[in-house]
């Protein structure tokens, strides 16, 4: 234990001890002074200076008034060891405990018997100052070190030094000085308290946003799974069965049905065993079909029966489109009509689906909130539009969501789909 303790001495009070260390300004973001501009914002940022150089002043004039009377050369040493070793925790802050400690028996060196000793008036000023100043630029260890170091200078010269002093003042710097370093060791302890807090607020958000997206993704995998593997089953069976529809098929019209239904089959097996890493293991298909936009009259009718006043308007000819076109508008209306439930209740909203060439275009828009409205707005996750644009972005589609004039909101999506030649169909 004694060897690590001289360990972490010479580690933080010897080692560089005079290593050029200047006080960095002082960030200009903070609640007041982010309020100031132009020049003195530039001049806030160097406000710790000047206060230490006003502190250091004290020390000196609290020196020089209680030498008055000791002759000119010994004032002035007096205010300059009072005011050196303050200066000095501006660039070389250990450098600064180690002057301001060597200076104290300086002061006393020329005291008169019946004076405070082992701090005269200047040097207990500016040692207060110095062992602040450090601690707060260093860390608790060091201005435990530096209180140690006190003590024993105190305590070492009244034990050996002090006979002919009647007044020591090594109980009231002791007790000042370590209330002091306290405050500052609380401090610190609060900072970093502050900063770990701040961190891992930080990582769990940004987690939280990652796994929320991960489910999204997911979910779009789990339900393009169930879809492709339905048509992909459709394609083996057919092909399996095309053979026996007409009589005496030619070989190579068998051998092709069976490569198709070979391949389908292999497709199938590839995309069960690639996709089904997304199910959990407690995971179960669901028994109905995916919903579709034919499904989108009950969902209006659900989110009715929730209190929300909802409107649909169909444009051009309505068709089939692919199952996963179908799907993905489906819960791109879910989504943004749930959004709407909870960030702004009360507001009607309105749904607008077309059907146009080469493609569907979608627009839920709600309007603004009544201001006089029971039920107060819920805070989401944030993760609804994104999961949105994750599934526009799946189907190369396009996407805009933002606030309307009128103060509600507005999701505009397109998604292509190609067209089907007759040749093809």
């Amino acid at each position: 234990m004694a060897a690590d303790a001289l360990r972490g001495l010479r580690q933080d009070l010897c080692h560089d001890a005079f290593a050029y260390r200047p006080l960095p300004p002082m960030r200009t973001d903070g609640r007041l002074t982010r309020r100031l501009s132009g020049r003195t914002r530039e001049l806030a940022a160097h406000a710790p200076h000047a206060a230490v150089a006003a502190a250091g002043l004290i020390a000196m004039l609290i020196a020089f008034g209680g030498t008055i009377g000791a002759g000119g050369v010994v004032e002035l040493l007096y205010a300059l060891l009072a005011l050196v070793p303050v200066l000095l925790t501006l660039v070389r802050p250990v450098g600064a405990f180690w002057v301001s400690l060597a200076a104290a028996p300086v002061t006393v060196l020329f005291a008169e018997q019946g004076e405070e000793w082992p701090w005269s008036p200047g040097s207990f000023a500016c040692h207060l100052i110095v062992l602040t100043v450090v601690a707060l630029r260093t860390r608790p260890r060091t201005a435990a070190w530096m209180w140690a170091l006190t003590a024993v200078y105190s305590l070492g010269a009244d034990t050996f030094l002090g006979a002919d002093y009647y007044f020591s003042n090594t109980a009231p710097m002791l007790i000042v000085s370590a209330l002091a370093l306290l405050t500052v060791a609380v401090r610190h302890v609060r900072r970093e308290a502050v900063q770990e807090v701040t961190a891992q607020r930080t990582v769990t958000a940004h987690e939280r946003s990652r796994r929320t997206l991960l489910e999204e993704r997911t979910t779009i995998a789990r339900e393009l799974h169930d879809v492709v593997a339905h048509h992909m089953s459709v394609v083996a069976i057919q092909a399996e069965a095309a053979p026996y529809r007409v009589q005496n098929p030619p070989e190579e019209l068998e051998r092709a049905f069976a490569t198709i239904r070979e391949n389908a089959v292999a497709a199938l097996t590839e995309l069960r065993r690639v996709l089904g890493v997304v199910r959990a293991e407690d995971y179960e298909a669901p028994d109905a079909p995916q919903p579709t936009l034919a499904d989108l009259d009950a969902l209006l009718a659900n989110v009715r029966e929730a209190g929300l006043a909802v409107d649909k308007a169909v444009t051009g000819a309505v068709r089939e489109l692919p199952p996963g076109v179908e799907l993905s508008a489906y819960r791109i209306v879910q989504e943004a009509l749930s959004n709407t439930l909870r960030h702004a209740p009360g507001a009607s909203a309105r749904v607008e689906v077309s059907y146009v060439l080469g493609g569907l275009g979608l627009r839920i828009v709600n309007a603004a909130p009544p201001a006089a409205a029971l039920i107060k707005p819920s805070p989401g996750a944030g993760h609804g539009v994104t999961g949105m644009r994750e599934r526009v972005s799946m189907l190369d589609g396009e996407m805009t969501a933002g606030a309307t004039a009128d103060g509600g909101y507005e999701v505009a999506v397109f998604l292509p789909v190609a067209a089907v030649r007759e040749g093809d169909a």
